[in-house]
């Protein structure tokens, strides 16, 4: 996926940045007042670091390296670079603490019901069943002090795109530090970080959108409070899934069944410090269901605000620490 820049301008509050990247649109507020950098600077940075992630953890361009290791139908050690052996790190220990609920090795099934950009369809029992031996992080050995996998399952593939996302939001953070920009609000197909204040010395406000499709409602106004920067990251059962026969499918997917999701719980808003964990622990949680993702997310200590449909309307349930930080 490229990188096209819609548009840069610079407003009375706070300079701006928009375009298109990894298969979705990005928006960006910086605060430039007293920084060195220029917005174009800035602008050049965005677009050279989403193009080197892109080149890196594109489920859509086949020379991306994600889809080499895909390709590569061995049992042996095969390199990987720095990065993903970090996300992948990452991944398997949600992967551990969510009961085996998040799941990167799921891209199979994911090419099966149609949500990697095929057709999207119902399929047969047998056809489900024939890939699940094939999906589990437990047959992914991750060596991140040598930056290697091992899949114990030749067949095993890896979809990133559940915390790619909210590595990429990071690492535009990050790139836009270095730059001297300290106030800031990133956000990439809904997915963001904010740090610092706005230019007028306010609070950044997030928006979290009401869990039902084809709609634009805001659900609650999150007032960002800590000034040292933090992630909020959505997941929604709402967002990607087709109707069939008078019945909608998820494009969360339990990796265990191999089937969409059956809950009741809508949507999953997580506060971390780190994007990618953030980005990771909204869709374990999602795919848990609101009883049991509430019980995680109190005993991992998570911020998460859960918004679950009961008896036809929606309802809230915020964690300990999600309340603390409001």
């Amino acid at each position: 996926m490229t990188t096209a820049l819609s548009g840069c301008k610079k407003s009375t509050d706070e300079s701006e940045l928009s375009g298109e990247a990894q298969g979705t649109t990005y928006h960006i507020k910086l605060v430039l007042d007293g920084a060195s950098t220029s917005l174009e600077q800035a602008r050049r940075e965005v677009s050279t670091t989403l193009a080197e992630i892109d080149a890196q953890m594109s489920n859509y361009r086949e020379d991306s390296e994600i889809s080499r290791i895909n390709r590569q139908e061995r049992s042996d050690w095969l390199p990987v670079s720095q990065e993903i052996a970090k996300l992948l790190v990452i991944a398997q220990t949600v992967y551990e603490r969510s009961g085996g609920c998040y799941d990167l090795t799921v891209k199979s099934l994911f090419d099966l019901w149609g949500f990697s950009g095929r057709e999207n369809r119902v399929p047969s029992q047998n056809e489900i069943d024939a890939l699940l031996p094939h999906v589990g992080m437990s047959l992914l050995e991750v060596d991140a002090v040598n930056n290697r996998i091992r899949k114990k399952d030749p067949k095993l593939k890896i979809d990133l795109s559940s915390i790619a996302q909210g590595y990429s939001v990071g690492v535009v953070a990050q790139r836009l530090e270095a730059l001297g920009i300290e106030n800031y609000l990133v956000e990439i197909g809904g997915e963001m970080v904010v740090k610092g204040r706005k230019a007028n010395g306010n609070d950044w406000r997030v928006a979290v959108q009401t869990p039902t499709p084809l709609t634009r409602e805001i659900e609650k106004i999150i007032d960002v409070r800590e000034q040292q920067g933090t992630a909020i990251m959505t997941a929604g059962t709402y967002q990607h899934f087709f109707e069939e026969n008078g019945q909608t499918y998820s494009h969360i997917l339990n990796p265990k069944a191999g089937r969409p999701v059956t809950h009741h719980l809508r949507s999953v808003t997580v506060m971390h410090d780190d994007p990618a964990w953030a980005d990771a622990w909204d869709t374990a949680l999602l795919c848990m269901g609101e009883q049991e993702a509430a019980r995680v997310a109190e005993a991992e200590q998570l911020k998460a605000l859960l918004v679950y449909e009961d008896d036809g309307k929606l309802t809230e349930h915020m964690s300990k620490a999600f309340v603390a930080a409001q």
